[in-house]
């Protein structure tokens, strides 16, 4: 009897697990293996191979990870630029034009802005919050929009539904970065988004030490993406996949801390007098806090903000703190604070980043799930140096 699950906390325990269990595993084995014995498939991406993201671990979480979204199928890829740059190639050719958000991880402006060039490929950057805009910049040769659910590093929000609307009239493949938000507080392909894409490095993994990625969607673009991948090479190794999957079960249990945890930091930044701004689409003052509450079950556990007296107190309070780590990436149990402009986003340059409101001496902070109240006693000794 098929098992159907309701509830998102169900499908990230139960959703995609071996039925028989493998002799009778409770966890899902490592399958160590670059190759499987030939049982007469008769396409080469069905033959069993690492490289062709088929093995039971692969399948195990390609499986888990379409139910968290509901969607008709996932992939997972060796990083989350790998899911980007994989997707993009597969959908766009030569001569092809496409939308995208114009503020963006500096990964995938960097890889937009510096390569498409020489693939033939144009583009042009939209303002999520000006859907009457956009029409002006479509082409004949159009193909697709892309766009984050919480933008890297300013968390905007951009007008979601009208970006599906806007690809569903004129015929466009709706992409979106899902990074920030995670399938707990928000799931692309039930909003009508064709593909929504992760780095898994972060909160799907939760613990910081694997790189990952995945595309999650409509089954006719994920395979096209998937035989893209086999030929690219960006697997993912089977340890890392076991790692991937062994994270994603307590997704929601950190979650939940997280999103409760950075509302109240957020707060208590927005009322302590050395914040000159805050950006987190929980607080009623964010500009998208309304379309935020329209969209998301949950606010993520980002945010950024701006110190009064610019990069010199931005780097003399990340000193002085005690417990965030400063280090690039996000979405671990533990918090790590960091500049965007000297991390992700220093691929862009400083005349890009001030255009979008990254300052040099913006301060963003991905929260763990330490105790919420250590961590604001932390900031405040932190503040008063």
């Amino acid at each position: 009897m098929k098992k159907h699950y309701k509830h998102l906390e169900t499908k990230l325990v139960h959703s995609g697990e071996p039925e028989p269990r493998i002799n009778g595993a409770v966890s899902m084995p490592i399958f160590q293996s670059s190759t499987f014995e030939y049982s007469g498939q008769s396409s080469y991406n069905d033959l069993k191979y690492i490289r062709l993201n088929n093995t039971p671990n692969h399948i195990a979480l390609h499986q888990k990870l379409a139910a968290l979204e509901n969607a008709e199928a996932a992939l997972v890829t060796a990083s989350g630029m790998a899911a980007i740059s994989t997707a993009l190639l597969t959908l766009l050719s030569p001569g092809d034009h496409f939308l995208a958000q114009n503020c963006l991880y500096g990964g995938t402006h960097e890889f937009i802005t510096k390569d498409f060039a020489a693939l033939g490929i144009s583009f042009d950057f939209i303002n999520g919050d000006e859907p009457g805009a956009w029409k002006s910049k479509l082409r004949s040769d159009t193909k697709a929009i892309y766009v984050e659910t919480m933008t890297n590093p300013l968390l905007q929000v951009a007008d979601l539904k009208a970006v599906v609307d806007f690809a569903k009239a004129h015929k466009l493949i709706s992409m979106i970065d899902n990074t920030f938000a995670s399938p707990f507080n928000f799931r692309p392909p039930e909003w009508g988004f064709d593909l929504s894409l992760h780095s898994c490095t972060k909160y799907l993994n939760g613990h910081s030490d694997i790189v990952a990625g995945t595309v999650i969607g409509r089954a006719d673009l994920v395979e096209k993406i998937k035989h893209k991948l086999n030929h690219l090479g960006a697997s993912l190794d089977p340890h890392a996949c076991f790692l991937l999957h062994r994270g994603m079960k307590t997704l929601a249990v950190r979650i939940k801390h997280q999103n409760d945890s950075t509302l109240k930091i957020a707060k208590y930044l927005e009322e302590h007098q050395s914040v000159e701004k805050i950006n987190y689409p929980g607080l009623e003052s964010h500009p998208n806090h309304e379309r935020a509450c329209e969209l998301f079950d949950g606010f993520s556990g980002m945010l950024s903000f701006e110190l009064k007296g610019g990069v010199e107190v931005a780097e003399r309070f990340m000193q002085q703190t005690t417990l965030p780590v400063v280090a690039p990436s996000l979405g671990g149990i533990e918090t790590l604070i960091t500049r965007p402009a000297t991390t992700s986003h220093s691929g862009m340059s400083p005349e890009d980043r001030h255009a979008l409101g990254i300052s040099d001496s913006l301060i963003r902070v991905s929260v763990g799930i330490e105790a919420t109240e250590d961590i604001i006693e932390d900031f405040e000794q932190a503040l008063k140096v």
